[in-house]
């Protein structure tokens, strides 16, 4: 018997091909969770996500696609209505949906991107754990696992914005866990740093044509101060969220788990 048997789980901004909700969606499924895979709705999203649902279910395992957009309580709503309807129950949330808005030097940032930021990165997992934690109460518990990331824990010149939000995911996380533990609902949030993306592929590349330098002296001097001299895999993530959405994590809540290779957090 699978660890997540019987487990009802949604993903939020599971589309990218190469990206940390697709591994977390395809993880939790093989560990036999049925699994709701969710991004903002448009035709190149909803392909990937009925992809998503094909895979799964050609190994064998529970899936359907939604539409999201995570700063739409009525679009959350729905999908939690949905979950109820289809499976009956809500056992595990991942908030993995994110904007990179904001990533810009202070005196640059407008206006409209700390807004964009903060309904994306902290408006939202706030809206859809609101949402999910009743149905969580009425079967007797569940896990919340957001996706942060290093920029959680520390902070580099020129995120202000995104490092903002991503601080107040920690300080969501811990106010849920210390709140909702007699529950018997646990929250969490890991924390990567370089990850091999879609986007951190496409930021690699764009920097080597920048500079004049092939790809792999670009990841060189990107990798140097990761202990272990490489970039993270989106699978290595959602193995740590599989664990802390699953039993063998049942003490473990309001941590922030960095999964970054041991890479320095920054100030």
């Amino acid at each position: 018997m699978a660890e997540l048997d019987g487990k009802v789980a949604i993903v939020t901004g599971a589309s990218a091909a190469r990206g940390i909700g697709r591994a977390v969606s395809l993880r939790l499924a093989a560990a036999g969770a049925s699994v709701i895979v969710s991004d903002i709705g448009t035709a190149e999203t909803s392909s990937r996500l009925a992809d998503i649902v094909s895979e799964i279910a050609a190994a064998g395992g529970t899936a359907l696609a939604v539409s999201v957009d995570v700063t739409q309580k009525s679009d959350i709503e729905a999908a939690v209505r949905l979950a109820k309807e289809r499976f009956g129950r809500i056992d595990i949330l991942v908030n993995n949906a994110g904007s990179l808005s904001g990533s810009a030097p202070f005196l640059e940032t407008k206006p409209e991107q700390w807004e964009t930021s903060f309904r994306v990165n902290l408006l939202g997992p706030a809206m859809f754990t609101q949402a999910a934690i009743p149905e969580m109460q009425a079967s007797g518990g569940g896990s919340i696992v957001n996706i942060g990331s290093t920029g959680s824990l520390g902070a580099d010149a020129g995120f202000g914005a995104y490092t903002a939000m991503k601080h107040g995911l920690v300080g969501l996380t811990k106010t849920v866990a210390a709140e909702f533990g007699v529950d018997g609902i646990r929250c969490n949030v890991v924390c990567p740093g370089f990850i091999a993306t879609d986007m951190h592929t496409a930021a690699n590349e764009r920097l080597a044509r920048e500079s004049g330098r092939p790809v792999d002296d670009v990841k060189q001097e990107r990798y140097k101060t990761v202990a272990v001299r490489r970039a993270g895999e989106p699978e290595e993530v959602a193995e740590a969220v599989a664990f802390l959405a699953g039993p063998r994590a049942e003490y473990i809540t309001g941590i922030a788990m960095p999964i970054s290779g041991g890479t320095p957090v920054g100030l």
